[in-house]
């Protein structure tokens, strides 16, 4: 019908995690951020640290100390995690899905202890440059590190 309203879009399924509106059990939850298991796992562990303010993806992101912080506070929150529930871990990696290769147009750190299960289940995690795919969360505070004003 012409001239009808749209129907309002979906609610952000990591919204209601982030406000505790959902049956997800959290393994971490503070003023920032919240993390929890994700439901598809492709490694021995697979988290998720999300932000409990909805930021879209990676690309909202900008060089200056509030996302700089926020993203490391998600490392830290991930990697404290890991280091808990898998300390015999062959390995640890983090990191973020660019668009368009992102599920959940709601900014989440991967947090993964290695090896991925199956195996060929890495492949949804390689970076693929200027083309997008996955970015490691090291390289991405190097994008949201503020410049430093200093010149003395």
């Amino acid at each position: 019908m012409a001239g009808a309203p749209l129907p309002p879009p979906p609610p952000c399924v990591f919204c209601q995690i982030a406000r505790k509106s959902s049956s997800t059990p959290l393994l971490h939850s503070d003023d920032k951020v919240v993390a929890f298991q994700d439901i598809k796992p492709a490694a021995f562990r697979h988290y998720l640290v999300i932000p409990v303010e909805h930021i879209p993806t990676v690309k909202d992101l900008r060089r200056r100390s509030e996302d700089y912080s926020l993203v490391l506070h998600m490392l830290n929150v991930g990697q404290t995690l890991l280091r808990k529930d898998a300390p015999e871990a062959e390995q640890f990696r983090f990191g973020f899905h660019q668009l368009p290769f992102n599920s959940v147009n709601h900014l989440h750190l991967h947090c993964f202890a290695l090896p991925f299960i199956p195996r060929w289940k890495h492949i949804k995690y390689i970076s693929l440059g200027p083309l997008s795919g996955f970015i490691e969360a090291e390289k991405l505070l190097g994008k949201t590190k503020p410049l430093s004003t200093n010149t003395s």
